[in-house]
């Protein structure tokens, strides 16, 4: 868990009043991290399951963090109600193998992920836009840098031992960068 670690500290970046932008650079072509982001059971294994996201589709997503660590972690209190939840997510832009667009949850904004290919490695980069929360940022940036730090582990080969562990430490490290 080594570079996991390290990536809790990544940089975010607040590139306008209501959106966050982060940067990683992936060990997989984009069509591998094409299949993480739009396949149900390969997204599960970073981020949430659900079902396949596909163009101008509703896809479901589904809260089920057991997968992420691969130490039996038990879910914090203040997360242990998500467990198991369901919703819908609207696709809005779908650009194999370059860019996703899609709903955030109810009124919780839009996430755009860009592709580029560099060499047999893909940058991604995130964006989470119309966060209207005024503890958005600290959260949403704190979950994406745990969830891509797991995706950055997963296409290495290797896995992060407590997710929950690295999830705190990352919303520790994003509300520092964002202070500044």
């Amino acid at each position: 868990m080594t570079e996991a670690a390290t990536q809790a500290r990544a940089p975010i970046e607040r590139i306008a009043p209501d959106a966050i932008r982060l940067e990683r650079m992936l060990d997989a072509p984009a069509e591998t991290v094409w299949r993480y982001l739009t396949e149900a059971e390969l997204r599960r294994q970073w981020f949430m399951g659900g079902t396949d996201a596909r163009a101008d589709g509703e896809f479901e997503m589904i809260v089920d963090h057991d997968h992420l660590s691969e130490d039996d972690v038990p879910y914090p209190e203040s997360y242990a109600q998500s467990k198991g939840r369901r919703w819908s997510e609207k696709v809005i832009r779908f650009d194999p193998p370059r860019l996703l667009e899609t709903t955030f949850g109810v009124d919780k904004g839009i996430v755009t992920y860009e592709l580029f290919p560099e060499g047999d490695r893909t940058r991604l980069v995130l964006t989470h836009s119309a966060i209207t929360s005024p503890t958005g940022f600290q959260d949403f940036g704190g979950g994406w840098t745990s969830h891509l730090a797991v995706l950055q582990e997963k296409l290495a080969g290797r896995s992060v031992r407590n997710f929950w562990e690295l999830h705190a430490k990352s919303r520790e490290a994003v509300a520092e960068a964002l202070r500044r």
